[in-house]
């Protein structure tokens, strides 16, 4: 009989991860030449704002604490300089008859955008349009905010500018459990941003809410999606806590254990049984979205095929042979420096850090982020990409899912789906397609 890993591995929300990246020798490639060739007509814009007001015990995002010295005016001076060469780079007058370039879906996240203030949002707002040519209120634009930042001459500036979701990450409407997680809040105050929020008519609210947190119990976890449940949020984010290195927790906090998994466990399904009785979908793991929600994605967007354009020092970027961004860093003295480089780099016209993706990690990260998703991934898609069956690319790792009941046996013909309990191991089954090469980089990356 195969024994069933443990569910809380890593997860997996893009492959391969940042610390399989490397330095790229020299010559770096330059933009121009790794997107000469590359479909432009449905890419999304990501644009990384790395400055919160506090740092969560559990965050091991790369965001810095304040910004002292007018750091976000040069902050924001360097994305200028960045999406200007970016923009060149994709509608490179070198090539006769080239695609032209369009978006179909933006996103400003972080760290924590609303960090920015009202006219800075604005700037950043023209950034995008002006300099990327990404028209806002045309396509799907969401936007991360947290309690203390969702203030309302923010707020409006996002509305105006055409945010289609805001989503807010609340982790726990009960105080003690948010003194748990170190975040630093109090529940009035939460319930002041959702108001503020739901005040400028953004069709799209999501809450983000975290589970696994010590001492919660299913009463408490209760409470909490029943505070985010009054909101009638479009989506709600159901986050495992994990424990990582150099975080605040991390500090505190002994390895993971059993006992912690069976928790983790039982506190998902409960959060789960508990939103599909109250007229919500599941999306993934982590994502349910009220039936009757208005549609964010992008007819014509799809994250296993189409173009990446990540702008600032966290963000990622995708062409379909390289992903490409910055040096990653948890601990605040590396991220301040990384912050410092990127705001005096004047050349943004080569990737500097990235990892070649070659066919066979295509393959693995088409089954990756397609099977992830609630909904499965069709067969035929997969096998017209690819020219093969994806099970006879990956007949260990999907007999392995059949053996543990993670794949369902009912789904129609064509479509390799999850079954429940393959969605509840979702961050064990998505480590599981790692490739031995990106899982010898990861274990090699040394955490700074």
């Amino acid at each position: 009989m195969t024994e069933s890993p443990r569910p809380y591995e890593s997860y997996v929300y893009a492959y391969p991860h940042k610390t399989a990246y490397r330095p790229l020798p020299d010559p770096a490639p330059s933009l121009a030449a790794l997107w000469r060739d590359e479909p432009k007509d449905a890419l999304s814009l990501y644009a990384h704002i790395p400055f919160c007001e506090v740092r969560c015990g559990f965050c091991n995002l790369f965001t810095r604490i304040g910004a002292p010295d007018e750091l976000t005016t040069r902050y924001l001076d360097a994305l200028d300089r960045q999406a200007t060469t970016v923009r060149e780079a994709l509608a490179d007058s070198d090539v006769p008859d080239a695609e032209p370039v369009r978006f179909a879906t933006a996103a400003f996240g972080g760290g924590t955008p609303t960090f920015l203030t009202a006219d800075e949002l604005e700037r950043l707002c023209d950034i995008a349009e002006k300099r990327m040519g990404v028209d806002l209120r045309a396509v799907p634009l969401s936007v991360e905010t947290s309690p203390s930042t969702a203030t309302a001459d923010r707020l409006a500036v996002l509305a105006e500018r055409g945010a289609t979701r805001l989503s807010i990450g609340v982790q726990s409407f009960v105080e003690a459990e948010a003194r748990a997680a170190v975040r630093p809040q109090r529940r009035a105050e939460v319930e002041a941003a959702l108001g503020r929020i739901r005040e400028t008519g953004v069709p799209v609210l999501n809450i983000d809410l975290i589970y696994g947190i010590d001492g919660q119990t299913e009463r408490t976890w209760t409470q909490s999606l029943d505070a985010a449940l009054a909101w009638r949020p479009e989506e709600l984010y159901l986050y495992p806590l994990y424990v990582r290195p150099l975080t605040g927790l991390g500090r505190l906090s002994a390895t993971a254990d059993r006992d912690w998994d069976e928790q983790r466990l039982r506190l998902y399904r409960h959060g789960r049984d508990h939103l599909l009785a109250r007229g919500y979908e599941q999306v993934s793991m982590r994502m349910f979205r009220r039936a009757d929600a208005p549609p964010q994605g992008a007819d014509d967007y799809a994250c296993q095929t189409d173009g990446m354009i990540g702008l600032g020092c966290g963000a990622r970027s995708y062409t379909s042979a390289l992903h490409y961004s910055f040096d990653y860093a948890v601990e605040m003295r590396e991220i301040r420096a990384i912050i410092d480089d990127y705001t005096a780099t004047e050349d943004f016209g080569r990737a500097r850090v990235g990892r070649w993706v070659d066919a066979d990690e295509a393959r693995r990260r088409h089954l990756l982020q397609s099977l992830l998703q609630a909904r499965g991934m069709p067969t035929g898609e997969y096998e017209e990409r690819f020219g093969s069956s994806p099970f006879a690319d990956f007949p260990d790792e999907l007999g392995r899912f059949e053996v543990l009941g993670w794949l369902d046996g009912a789904a129609p013909a064509g479509l390799l789906r999850l079954s429940a309990e393959g969605l509840a191991h979702s961050d064990a089954l998505g480590p599981a397609l790692f490739s031995p090469a990106v899982r010898a980089a990861m274990a090699a990356y040394e955490p700074k």
